[in-house]
């Protein structure tokens, strides 16, 4: 049986209908093996991956989008910004007797997060122009994914001509940046392609290496995720290691340092279309300290937060709590001793023990060197 024919012009309309659902970028890559593939084999078997196994498990799935649909011609790539979020203003002064003095107890939380989980956002709006490309070419197929399948995205954006991937590993496009979430929707039809972006921008700019907390990246273009600050508290589920805490600073989940540097993020956008919740994007590291498994999960339960679950993130606050360095914590991490999660007690037992080093130095005249 002959494969499903577009109609005329079809490409542009679906484009269009894209652009109606909230998508800012969209483009049309042919169906063929990810350029990139060698490049991610090479980084999987450098370890840069850590404890994200299902990348190894998956591995060679991503070589070409037939796995996830076999009868696969053609990739149409999506982006949907996100942002605009302040910054927790979390500045340290010093009071008379020399002690560091919080103006707040605010944790930084990444702009994709400060909103609904975005999978579930995205997936409805992706499953929406899947089934309105289906109605307009009958008999076609359709695979509607993000983030979640077996797919290089960042290799088929570029093919679709919605960017360069940046010396910081992301998307990113002349004219929007790269604050934005990346979709795909894989169709049997035979669609127009775009011209592939095929120059990089970056220049001899390396701002996103040079401000990574973390020293996150080896080498340009190059992330080994197992240092990464996004990686640490969204992905890791057991304790973070000693020596990336610190540079953590105030980050309690995800991290937006390397895209936030950048100069192609500088200019205004608008018209973005992902909701953001204000109380999320910055809060209580105290109060959600306090919070309960129902507490927690009557919060966050739609929300990315959820992701890392009440352990995970309670860990990080416990570590954002010792960068911070404030004794008013104390009772709120002392409580936390008593948790029932054992990768908690251990953040908090640092937490303490930072606090109280960092007050006992202040009170022998040693520096105390706050963090953040």
């Amino acid at each position: 049986m002959p494969p499903p024919v577009a109609p005329p012009g079809f490409a542009a309309r679906l484009k269009a209908k894209a652009r109606e659902l909230g998508f800012a970028l969209a483009g049309i890559a042919p169906a063929t093996d990810a350029d990139g593939f060698p490049r991610f084999r090479d980084w999987l078997a450098r370890g840069y991956a850590g404890a994200m196994s299902y990348l190894h498990t998956q591995g060679d799935a991503r070589r070409n989008p037939d796995n996830i649909l076999e009868t696969v011609r053609s990739v149409l790539m999506v982006g949907m910004e996100y942002g605009g979020s302040e910054i927790a203003d979390l500045r340290l002064t010093i009071d008379d007797s020399g002690a560091p003095s919080i103006v707040n107890h605010k944790s930084q939380i990444a702009k994709y997060a400060q909103g609904p989980d975005y999978h579930r956002y995205i997936w409805d709006r992706l499953n929406a122009l899947a089934a309105w490309l289906e109605a307009e070419a009958p008999g076609s197929r359709t695979e509607a994914v993000a983030d979640t399948a077996p797919l290089l995205e960042r290799d088929f954006a570029r093919r679709a001509g919605l960017g360069w991937v940046g010396k910081n590993t992301m998307l990113i496009n002349p004219r929007r940046g790269s604050f934005f979430f990346l979709g795909a929707v894989l169709s049997d039809l035979d669609l127009e392609a775009d011209a592939p972006f095929a120059t990089s921008h970056c220049g001899t700019c390396t701002a996103c290496l040079d401000a990574c907390p973390t020293a996150a990246f080896p080498q340009p273009f190059v992330l080994d995720a197992t240092k990464c600050i996004s990686y640490l508290t969204v992905e890791l589920r057991g304790p973070i290691p000693p020596e990336l805490r610190e540079p953590m600073g105030n980050w309690l989940y995800g991290c937006d340092v390397c895209q936030d540097v950048c100069p192609w993020n500088s200019k205004p956008r608008d018209g973005v279309a992902f909701p953001r919740d204000a109380e999320l994007a910055a809060m209580d590291t105290i109060e959600l300290l306090g919070l309960n498994a129902d507490q927690f999960r009557a919060r966050f339960k739609r929300t990315s937060l959820w992701r890392n679950r009440r352990a995970g993130l309670l860990r990080n606050a416990a570590i954002v709590l010792g960068n911070v360095g404030d004794e008013k914590a104390l009772p709120a991490l002392e409580k936390a001793l008593n948790d029932e999660e054992e990768v908690i007690r251990e953040a908090v037992t640092w937490a303490i023990e930072r606090i109280r080093q960092r007050y006992s130095n202040v009170n022998s005249g040693l520096p105390s060197s706050p963090s953040v």
